[in-house]
């Protein structure tokens, strides 16, 4: 079998193995947002939180929960990385640095998952597991929570409440995270992934010196890494390890566990608004960027210039043997066009065009499918601007799932898409001007270029992934993506949980004939017209500059 017909059977059973688990997953989160019952050991946890989970919240408090919770966790993150050197399981490491501490705190935090350090060779256990393994639980969650505050703005009608915080994030805890991540924990152990808490030890001779490895609870952090969309690995080399990534079996399956719930929380909104064909609608928009991109991306990786990468059935710099160019480009699409991060493969090696196809899915906002709960509401706030552009082409006060989108609506949707980019194009070329940050650079030229952008584009949408080469160890680096990490994930909530009340607070408008069909594919096709469209025209001088350059040149 050649590589290219093996990519296309990957792709075609990762699409399957999607569409057996649509309808179930999406279903079953319905009613985890929609039940007013709540579980034994929820309540334990509203208990020893303190809080109410039958109280009905206006945005205003659902986003200070958002924001409490976080700051929280950040504080919590980063003293447990300053006091590692006196806790137990540190494995001899010693206490993070303040700037790396606060870099990784907010990384976790906010579902970025950028690590400037060497996993295995910084972080205890202690660390992994009490501190990393449970953020990547609670971020996911609280994606998803505001995701269904703002489908409940929608949904709802005549009050500005948009349920509980503290209800939904726990819930998508106990309820959706948990569960699956147990599952896949123990597909992963069965496969080969390691699962254990020893120390450091030697596994043999590397160029004549010993080559050291410490275990940890690797498949356990691997499952939730996925399935959370966060992607911050256990070890450096990320999913290309073989302790985290074993057999080609094991990564089609963690490229399902980090898009099968984006996808299904389509059927979610559907059901929760009252209309599955709408759900049908985002989802159609969705799939058909990350097909496009997918299929894109194994034409740029599978073209063959020269007889090394004729021999080698495509471009294999930087890509495992055991996986391969296709399944290779799989999962660089699908991690860059969703927020988790992880790669199975060093991007920075991937062709110059390549590389720029997953710069340019972390560019659209992360949204085809998305972060877990990001990629809804990111997505929903691109349907709201395609509608306001249906509405201005007819002349008609645009509406979307019978909310009117005024004034205020359009405001907060086009201050939510304009904070990212600012973000990321702001600190890119304040780092190619200081004299410093250029040092970090492996290469010159386009692909020098190609490291910064990448660094501030994954930092400021929450991605994660790097393309190999920048050395981000630095205190400008882990200060400046930093900010852009925690401004990138949280203003842009603000905009999402105040055009929720916005909706919520509205009386429903009844359909007429002149009301823009949302639920059929000319909709779809405007939507991702509307999104390839802002997208090419905010970031082209940039990717101009970078990756097409690099690509146009080879």
């Amino acid at each position: 079998m050649g590589p290219v017909l093996a990519g296309f059977l990957q792709l075609l059973a990762l699409i399957g193995a999607l569409a057996l688990a649509y309808i179930p997953l999406g279903t079953y989160m319905a009613r985890v947002y929609s039940t007013d019952k709540h579980w034994r050991v929820e309540r334990w946890i509203y208990r020893g939180i303190g809080a109410d989970p039958d109280t009905e919240m206006r945005w205003p408090a659902y986003l200070r929960g958002v924001l409490a919770f976080s700051a929280a966790g950040v504080l919590f993150l980063y003293l447990l990385q300053r006091l590692q050197g006196v806790l137990p399981g540190s494995l001899g490491f010693k206490a993070i640095d303040p700037d790396q501490a606060f870099n990784t705190a907010v990384s976790f935090v906010t579902n970025t998952n950028w690590q400037s350090y060497y996993g295995e060779q910084a972080m205890g256990h202690v660390v992994q597991t009490a501190g990393l393994a449970v953020q990547n639980f609670v971020s996911a969650a609280v994606g998803i929570a505001v995701a269904v505050a703002l489908v409940r703005g929608f949904a709802r009608s005549r009050t500005g409440e948009l349920g509980n915080f503290w209800s939904d994030m726990v819930r998508g805890v106990t309820r959706i995270l948990l569960p699956g991540a147990f599952v896949a924990a123990v597909v992963l152990v069965a496969c080969g992934a390691i699962q254990n808490f020893s120390g450091i030890h030697e596994v043999g001779q590397f160029m004549g010196g010993a080559q050291q490895w410490n275990g940890g609870a690797v498949a356990s952090q691997e499952a939730i890494k996925e399935l959370g969309t966060n992607g911050g690995g256990y070890f450096n080399a990320n999913s290309a390890h073989p302790f985290e990534n074993p057999t080609p079996f094991t990564n089609l399956f963690e490229i399902f566990l980090l898009l099968v719930i984006p996808f299904a929380l389509t059927r979610t909104f559907g059901l929760m608004v009252g209309s599955v064909k709408q759900g049908y609608a985002i989802l159609a928009t969705m799939a058909s960027i990350w097909v496009g991109f997918t299929a894109l991306m194994m034409w740029t990786e599978f073209a063959h210039h020269g007889p090394a990468l004729q021999l080698a059935g495509g471009a294999m710099e930087g890509k495992e043997v055991r996986f391969g160019v296709g399944s290779s480009s799989i999962f660089a699409v699908s991690t860059t066009l969703t927020s988790t991060g992880a790669v199975d493969s060093f991007h920075s090696s991937f062709t110059g065009l390549g590389g720029g196809i997953t710069m340019l899915g972390m560019m659209l906002g992360e949204i085809a499918p998305g972060g877990t709960g990001s990629g809804l509401y990111g997505m929903l706030i691109m349907a709201v601007i395609a509608v306001f552009i249906a509405g201005l082409m007819v002349g008609r006060t645009p509406e979307y799932l019978g909310k009117k989108i005024g004034t205020r609506e359009i405001k907060l949707a086009a201050c939510y898409i304009l904070i990212t980019p600012a973000l990321v194009l702001v600190f890119a070329g304040i780092a190619m001007a200081l004299p410093t940050p250029a040092h970090s650079m492996t290469n010159s030229g386009a692909h020098g270029f190609s490291e910064i952008l990448y660094a501030y584009t994954s930092a400021a949408n929450n991605n994660g992934s790097a393309f190999a080469g920048l050395n981000a160890d630095t205190q400008w680096f882990n200060t400046t993506l930093g900010l852009a990490m925690v401004l990138g994930r949280f203003v842009p909530m603000v905009f999402v949980l105040a055009l929720a009340g916005s909706l919520a607070e509205q009386k429903p408008v009844p359909e007429t004939a002149g009301t823009l069909r949302t639920e059929k594919p000319l909709f779809t096709g405007l939507l991702v017209g509307a999104i390839l469209i802002i997208t090419g025209l905010t970031y082209f001088p940039a990717l101009a500059l970078g990756p097409l350059a690099e690509g146009l040149a080879s």
